[in-house]
């Protein structure tokens, strides 16, 4: 990172868990986050424990709705205005693991509910941030996924969140294929099992898990570009 000019990272879902903990890590790099959470007065106070805890950059809490197209868009406005780019995008967002569910049982609008948010979400906020990532320097879409998602060790269980993760997966191929010429590096990363509130209690610390997303952000311009990622390591679809 040039300290000089510090990367613009945005970062939904960022007001607890891993987004809060990449969050963090950025800032404490020196790195301006812009910290994007559904609720603004959450985001607005994750924001001012990040900066009390530690010096770092800047770290500016921004209300970002991924399944509201007009917040997204008035978001992508607040950016532009005042940074004029983004290098960084982490689509962290997501919500229902759902472990109370099978295929067989599923209630369909909690399926919907989802993918609305896991994949639909992070389409319309890549869409939305494109053209300032566009403007980046040595621009990065990293796409937190999980290996639930996986079609090739998938079994039965949490139907809505392991489809819409694959979707998620689906998502970053084609949005890699399409940005290939672009100098956008798009990858998907699976943070692994993780004690955050989603993940429930057992899991590895939070920082473990925002190390691997930290790694598909700090790509070299010749890094990898459509994969699917845990702690560097490729996995299988």
């Amino acid at each position: 990172m040039d300290a000089a000019q510090p990367r613009i990272v945005v970062v939904t879902g960022a007001n607890r868990g891993i987004g809060r903990e990449v969050a963090r890590q950025l800032y404490a790099r020196g790195d301006t986050v812009v910290l994007g959470s559904r609720d603004l007065a959450r985001g607005r106070q994750a924001a001012e424990e990040l900066a009390a805890a530690q010096p770092g950059g800047q770290v500016i809490p921004l209300r970002m709705d991924v399944t509201d197209p007009a917040a997204l868009r008035a978001a992508a406005a607040a950016i532009g205005e005042r940074f004029q780019r983004v290098d960084v995008l982490v689509n962290n967002a997501a919500i229902l693991y759902d472990t109370w569910q099978t295929a067989l049982t599923a209630d369909l609008d909690t399926v919907r509910a989802a993918l609305e948010t896991n994949v639909l979400g992070a389409w319309q906020t890549t869409l939305a941030l494109l053209p300032l990532l566009r403007v980046g320097r040595g621009p990065r879409i990293v796409n937190v996924s999980s290996e639930a998602g996986s079609l090739e060790t998938m079994g039965g269980g949490t139907p809505a969140y392991a489809v819409s993760k694959t979707a998620l997966n689906a998502l970053t191929r084609k949005l890699a294929a399409e940005l290939a010429t672009s100098g956008i590096l798009v990858n998907a990363v699976c943070p692994g099992w993780i004690a955050t509130d989603m993940g429930g209690p057992g899991g590895r610390p939070v920082a473990e898990g925002a190390a691997g997303v930290l790694w598909a952000i700090d790509l070299p311009e010749n890094g990898p570009t459509g994969g699917f990622f845990r702690h560097g390591v490729a996995l299988p679809w």
